[in-house]
């Protein structure tokens, strides 16, 4: 159980992510039939995907198609299917909150943030310690 000061970290939700085979079928899906705006659209070259992230008012949406097929979203892909891949969480003091988090037992995916698709720090927790969902924590 997360105390207050942590949760008070936790500042809500970001964006959910969905691993698709096509990001071209899927940008037509979520722009013309849901009424998403793109926003961006990049090939993140460490993570072996090119990723969109989609705005509907204050939602959003990251759509993420493999570049690789030995990439994690093409091992997903091939394992489950297209869906939601994982949550991401916007979080203050990302390092206070990992050194917290893995204190407490959580597996860390990555023990320190990195750059992500928006320029911000991200990190990700491991799945096993969550559910078996997989939690982005992002720091704008």
């Amino acid at each position: 159980m997360l105390s207050k000061r942590e949760n008070r970290m936790i500042k809500g939700l970001d964006h959910v992510a969905i691993a698709v085979s096509r990001l071209d079928d899927a940008l037509g899906v979520f722009e013309s039939m849901l009424g998403f705006r793109l926003e961006k659209i990049k090939v993140v070259e460490e993570q072996k995907v090119k990723a969109a992230m989609m705005r509907l008012g204050e939602i959003k949406v990251e759509l993420l198609e493999p570049t690789d097929p030995e990439s994690t979203i093409a091992k997903f892909l091939e394992k489950r299917g297209e869906g939601i891949h994982h949550i991401a969480l916007v979080v203050s003091d990302m390092e206070e909150h990992l050194r917290q988090l893995k204190g407490k037992g959580i597996a860390l995916i990555d023990e320190k943030p990195r750059v992500g698709m928006e320029g911000g720090k991200i990190a990700f927790l491991h799945p096993k310690s969550t559910k078996n969902v997989l939690i982005e924590l992002v720091e704008h």
